[in-house]
């Protein structure tokens, strides 16, 4: 519902079925706010009776409609069959008028992901230990009649920050139950670079898509990219159910042949030949680790790492606006016209902007396409945006939407308007410090924060050889990501007449992600891309 555990250190998964109606309040102390859903909060609770804390969802069952009840129940099932210290655990159900209280482990250690690039030392005997772990999670799964279907990066997180904190696997939203070995066809799910061959291909599946998952894992773990990637999804799934990997040179010589085998076993197109949980922990790379892993720093895989999760972050937002920019109007939104001086000479209300329904069909296209890219999809090469018939109560969601979507359109404006008069203190104040952008001047590097972005400020061409300044963000598209996040998508065209009274015009397309704290918007990364020759002339007109 549109939180996600990578923007706080915490998380909270999984749902549970209506429990006796004890007030939550009997039993718990309520604390500060962690985090915020679509149709829940999250905030840290206190156990009376032991003082322990938790991590307390509440959902506003009000929003809920039948199918998410269901899925409610199904994954409360699940997750109260599992307890495993490598999985996040659901205490406690508490159902309330309008309320329904889910109370979790308080995890507090991260993503994996995150925490293995700021180590100092990191190398194969250390990945063998990751792997170890989630290969536990996975096997307390299956015998328990478990398939998870959704094994990533994102669902991999650590207890605490302590050296040495556990392995969690966390959200059990996409978790089905099986009979034994059972092999069916249970839909299409999952996440696209993790998905198995035999889910791509409609065969029916089982409990070996977990296992074809943790090889996807692993070959991350070890060199930090992923073995089958390609911007093109037609040709990624294609090399998926080809089984189409391999182990380049220099970064893959230093690996040991015993870790390659694991992951060849792991990576086996055909399911029934597939390594088991259990047979994977019997693997001389996993329970014989010290004779076995090699024990050298792998800088390379660090750094790659770094880059792999830059990059995974903004694949749903990405991958959303793909989504949204299929329903561009041909309409227009001048918002930007100024003097040299920075005076406002004229700004025009007048806009006929577009803005995409976010209210998605769940089996299509989960959450809206999240922030960790869930898809759940009956045709893996169509995902299609439906909006069903509404009710009274939607519209009135629809409209609330309408004005966030407004409201992030009019930051863009701002952020612009900061660009166009050089104020480079107040698009400090608009951007988040940490802003990243891929943008044609880091020459296709994924750039943090706001050094590289005031070189441009203080030498703005644009603001110190004009007389006059127009911007106009045409065909704007708006997609809200949860309640604290959104995508906007746009070209913009930016108009300005030299002091020799010439006319220019810059255009490119740009994708920005926004994300509310503190009740405030902020810029915390945008997509550039543009192809006008004139550009170079004028570095900093399209920041």
């Amino acid at each position: 519902d549109g939180f996600s555990s990578s923007e706080v250190n915490f998380v909270v998964i999984g749902m549970a079925a209506p429990a006796a109606c004890t007030r939550f309040s009997d039993n718990y102390d309520l604390k500060e706010e962690l985090g915020k859903g679509a149709f829940s909060v999250v905030r840290r609770c206190v156990q009376k009776s032991s003082g322990q804390e938790f991590a307390a969802k509440i959902i506003n069952t009000k929003k809920l409609s039948a199918r998410d009840f269901q899925k409610l129940e199904r994954e409360a099932r699940i997750c109260r069959k599992l307890q495993h210290p490598n999985i996040v655990r659901l205490h406690d159900s508490i159902q309330e008028e309008n309320f329904h209280y889910l109370v979790f482990d308080l995890v507090t250690g991260g993503e994996l992901f995150e925490d293995i690039v700021a180590r100092e030392f990191y190398s194969e005997a250390d990945a063998s230990h990751c792997i170890q772990q989630i290969l536990e999670s996975v096997h307390h799964c299956h015998s328990n009649g478990v398939v998870h279907r959704d094994l990533k990066p994102e669902n991999l997180l650590l207890a605490s920050k302590a050296k040495g904190a556990a392995v969690k696997l966390a959200d059990f939203g996409l978790a089905i139950e099986v009979q034994g070995e059972q092999q069916a066809w249970f839909g299409f799910a999952g996440t696209p670079g993790y998905l198995s061959p035999e889910v791509l291909k409609k065969e029916p599946y089982g409990k070996p898509v977990d296992i074809w998952a943790c090889g996807v894992i692993l070959y991350i773990l070890l060199v930090g990219y992923p073995p089958f990637w390609d911007e093109d999804q037609h040709r990624l799934y294609a090399q998926i159910k080809a089984g189409a990997y391999d182990y380049p040179s220099p970064e893959w010589d230093t690996v040991t042949p015993e870790a390659k085998n694991l992951i060849n076993q792991m990576l086996t197109v055909i399911p029934s030949k597939r390594i088991t949980a259990s047979e994977a922990l019997k693997h001389p790379w996993i329970c014989q680790r010290e004779r076995v892993a090699s024990v050298v720093h792998r800088q390379e895989t660090v750094d790659c790492l770094k880059k792999f999760n830059a990059r995974r972050k903004l694949k749903g937002a990405i991958l959303t606006t793909m989504l949204a920019t299929r329903n561009f109007s041909k309409s227009g939104r001048s918002i930007i016209t100024k003097k040299g001086d920075g005076s406002q000479v004229k700004e025009s209300t007048d806009s006929s902007t577009t803005l995409e329904d976010d209210d998605i069909k769940e089996d299509k296209v989960k959450g809206g396409v999240d922030r960790s890219s869930t898809v759940i999809a009956k045709d893996p090469e169509e995902l299609r945006i439906v909006c069903p018939n509404k009710t009274t109560s939607q519209l009135s969601t629809n409209s609330y939407s309408s004005a966030r979507k407004q409201e992030v359109i009019k930051m863009t404006e701002q952020l612009i308007e900061a660009i166009n008069t050089g104020d480079f203190e107040a698009y400090t104040k608009i951007c988040d410090p940490h802003l990243t952008a891929f943008e044609p001047e880091a020459l296709g590097n994924l750039v943090e924060g706001m050094d590289f972005h005031k070189f441009y400020f203080d030498n703005n061409v644009i603001v110190k050889n004009c007389k006059a300044v127009n911007t106009t963000i045409l065909n704007p598209n708006v997609h809200l990501l949860g309640e604290d996040a959104a995508c906007i998508a746009y070209v913009r065209l930016t108009q300005y007449m030299d002091k020799q009274g010439v006319a220019h015009s810059l255009q490119c397309e740009e994708t920005r992600v926004w994300h509310k704290r503190d009740n405030k918007w902020q810029n915390v990364h945008f997509h550039r891309s543009t192809n006008s020759p004139s550009y170079t002339f004028a570095p900093s007109a399209h920041k």
